[in-house]
């Protein structure tokens, strides 16, 4: 049975902080080197390959600092934006209207996003992987920072990137740089107020109280909506791959990917159709990418939440499969962690980290002054 990404909106619990000294940024360091230091747990049912080593897995909150904007943080679309509804798999998929809208709210915001740049903590991350504090990292995010940022520490992106588009025909990766230039020459009085936008300066950040001020709304993965703007006017390409190669279906039928005269994709088309290499809402996650993130948490000795509240079921579940295993469990996450009592049902009284982290703290801040402190004690 595939696993689907689902929205999870209901309200999240105040964190518990474990130990309770972990309520400083100091604290909550001291803890965290405790628990990158402890030997295995007596309690863990498997050692995996990676011997005694901690696998990350990191969400929004971790790029906050990037200037990218959150679902539940303090700024986050979900605290601020109680309407929002992030765009559905079979919407986009069956819906013309519906990608015209993805397309244009993606085209304004995918120029902050490329812009951005990874922050202290994915350096600090880098750090851990290349020490040999961490085995791997599991992302949340879409916007390739982990990867980009270190290489030599495997990222496992179990929701997919933004990077790359993907045809839902042939499979065929194409760059979201071009298609962004290909968007720009299909729709040319949008890529006009583009420009106005950026020199207004009102797409230079995802903060969304400065947005706002300029009639816009700002959402993660560099989505930017216009109330009552003309969304129907958008225009998007085929993909190039099926236009020159004539597909054909598993019955052995052609597919036919028709464009009109500018290039844009035409509705007469069965195919040919471009989408986002990310895992939308209601998509399953490949199989292979399920498989490979859950044997990360099988092979680790414990395992590290960094900026998620796990409101996704395909992230809480990882964690949930590392408590069932026997695995210390941290979490760095400002504000709270879906089902995180889960996870935190058994620490012994007298833990000081080994066993058990739970702080509300910066991503950055925590990491950066945790590689120092590592690097001190070896």
């Amino acid at each position: 049975m595939g696993l689907m990404r689902v929205p999870y909106t209901s309200p999240l619990p105040l964190p518990t902080i474990i130990p309770r000294n972990a309520n400083t940024l100091t604290g909550a360091v001291a803890a965290l080197y405790n628990f990158f230091t402890a030997p295995p747990s007596h309690q863990l049912k498997s050692r995996g390959k990676d011997g005694d080593k901690t696998v990350l897995l990191t969400g929004a909150g971790i790029s906050v600092a990037s200037g990218l904007a959150d679902y539940r943080g303090t700024n986050g679309t979900y605290t601020l934006n109680k309407t929002y509804r992030p765009i559905y798999f079979h919407e986009f998929t069956n819906d013309h209207e519906a990608r015209k809208r993805y397309w244009a709210r993606s085209f304004l915001g995918w120029t902050n996003l490329e812009r951005a740049r990874p922050n202290r903590a994915h350096h600090a991350v880098g750090m851990l992987g290349e020490r040999g504090w961490v085995s791997k990292v599991i992302t949340q995010n879409v916007d390739s920072f982990h990867p980009l940022t270190h290489p030599s520490v495997p990222t496992i992106e179990l929701h997919g990137y933004l990077r790359s588009l993907i045809c839902l025909t042939c499979r065929s990766e194409y760059p979201r740089s071009q298609f962004q230039t290909e968007l720009s020459r299909l729709n040319p009085t949008w890529a006009e107020f583009l420009a106005e936008m950026l020199a207004s300066g009102a797409l230079t950040t995802e903060n969304p109280e400065e947005r706002k001020k300029k009639g816009l709304k700002t959402n993660p993965d560099g989505d930017v909506d216009i109330p009552n703007a003309p969304y129907s006017t958008f225009r998007y390409p085929a993909c190039p791959v099926c236009l020159q190669n004539s597909p054909v279906g598993v019955n052995g039928n052609s597919i036919r990917v028709d464009i009109d005269l500018d290039g844009a994709w035409a509705t007469t088309s069965t195919g040919g159709i471009l989408k986002p290499a990310v895992v939308m809402f209601g998509e399953n996650i490949p199989t292979l990418v399920k498989t490979a993130a859950e044997s990360a948490v099988d092979e680790s000795s414990r395992i590290l939440v960094v900026g998620s509240s796990l409101a996704t079921y395909s992230a809480w579940r990882l964690v949930k499969r590392a408590t069932e295993n026997g695995m210390p469990v941290g979490i760095v996450n400002l504000g709270g962690v879906r089902g995180e009592e889960t996870f935190f049902a058994n620490v012994p009284p007298a833990n000081t980290g080994r066993f058990a982290v739970r702080c509300s703290e910066k991503a950055d801040l925590v990491l950066e002054t945790l590689v120092k402190l590592l690097e001190r004690g070896k």
